[in-house]
């Protein structure tokens, strides 16, 4: 009882401190956002990822329990309010999949031209989860537990709270496409049929694309860059909503609040990361791949939210978890039978809080708010007519501005 208590002071000593350190924050949100506590957004996120992981546990590429996840997940995005809609493709033997899709019509953004002028331009965020999981029903033995509450039904709980909370952002100038992605598990089939789908004109306004996968199992949390980023030519370009986001969760001190202290990978390893035949600097990108490759590939800056432990010598030795009652499978979790809320949530959630509600919650909110740092290629609405208003302090947007007119 002493010990609980002693606990309990120290969180709650560690909350109010940093509530006051917070106080410049909350105070002055933007526009008519509700003022409130960075991520506090409940168990929303964390209820429905255990839902669908318990109703749809089987939910392998083209199953009967994945086409009925992809219609429970098109009923929430109509019950928070979108008119989402499903996207059919097949695989190579005409077995159907789907995608379901959600739309945020943001502000946009003005670009200033070489002669000076202003123009409108749109921009637009790609925030995909997949919804499946690795095994279907026969691929499970009778006295398993399998579920995929890790990969990747909490990167799914994830794209629900940022739909959820989406709307809240008045002032969001993007425009904001979200995309639960079938058959993640075959090759990403289900991101490959989007991306295609797209024109021209779509796939050029793509400013970044957020990946959230498997979030939940792994010791740490981890967001990284894409393998264009390893190209040094456009390392920055292709890292800075990387940056932005760190930004975010250092600003917002959500390690002193939650607990979610966001990393990225610095082993600094030297090896072919990308298989291109030419040694890199192992370096806030991963080798684990997910949905995101799909847009690396097309030269797209993407930011890949994962779960995982990088603190290793060597590539070979890197697991999802150190945790000596995880370790069945060599510290892996995702792809193998631990993948389990039954036998997870026991172990991960402990007297600091649900891990699965906080990561989710917390990475909800960093995508969010790094959204709201505006594009590299033009100033806001607001920002635009401050601008008319005072055109004596008229200052340019980066360099890149002129190059998106």
């Amino acid at each position: 009882m002493r010990k609980e208590m002693k606990n309990y002071a120290k969180k709650l000593m560690a909350t109010a401190m940093a509530a006051v350190m917070l106080l410049p924050f909350t105070s002055c949100r933007r526009g008519n956002e509700p003022e409130m506590m960075p991520a506090d957004y409940g168990s929303y996120g964390a209820d429905f990822a255990r839902e669908l992981a318990s109703d749809y546990p089987y939910r392998a590429p083209y199953s009967t329990q994945e086409s009925a996840a992809a219609q429970r997940i098109l009923e929430e995005f109509e019950t928070l309010g979108y008119e989402a809609h499903q996207q059919d493709f097949t695989n190579s033997s005409g077995v159907p999949s789907s995608n379901i899709i959600a739309r945020y019509s943001g502000k946009g953004f003005y670009a200033q031209g070489d002669d000076g002028s202003w123009s409108p331009v749109r921009k637009t965020v790609i925030i995909g989860a997949h919804y499946d999981s690795v095994f279907d029903r026969f691929s499970v033995p009778d006295d398993c537990q399998y579920d995929g509450i890790s990969d990747n039904a909490s990167g799914v709980g994830c794209l629900m709270t940022i739909a959820a909370h989406l709307t809240e952002y008045e002032n969001m100038g993007f425009d904001v496409i979200l995309v639960a992605f079938g058959a993640g598990n075959d090759n990403y089939n289900g991101a490959r049929y989007f991306y295609n789908s797209l024109s021209a004109e779509e796939r050029e306004s793509i400013e970044v694309m957020y990946c959230i996968d498997s979030i939940y199992a792994g010791d740490k949390i981890y967001a990284n860059a894409g393998y264009n980023s390893l190209d040094y030519s456009q390392k920055y370009k292709m890292r800075r909503k990387l940056y932005q986001a760190y930004d975010v969760a250092y600003d917002y001190m959500l390690s002193s609040l939650y607990g979610y202290n966001l990393l990225y990978n610095e082993s600094n390893i030297i090896a072919d990361v990308n298989g291109d035949g030419i040694n890199d600097v192992y370096r806030e990108v991963s080798a684990r791949k997910s949905d995101y490759l799909v847009f690396d590939e097309a030269g797209i800056p993407v930011v890949y939210f994962d779960s995982c432990d990088y603190f290793f010598d060597t590539m070979e030795e890197m697991k999802e978890t150190k945790n000596l009652n995880l370790q069945e499978y060599g510290g892996a979790i995702r792809g193998t039978y631990l993948d389990a809320s039954s036998i997870l949530d026991p172990i991960l959630n402990t007297e600091e809080g649900d891990r699965l509600e906080i990561r989710i919650n917390n990475t909800a909110f960093v995508i969010l708010e790094s959204m709201m740092k505006g594009s590299d290629y033009g100033v806001t609405y607001e920002e635009y007519q401050d601008i008319l208003r005072h055109p004596e302090t008229e200052t340019t947007a980066p360099e890149a501005v002129a190059s998106a007119v």
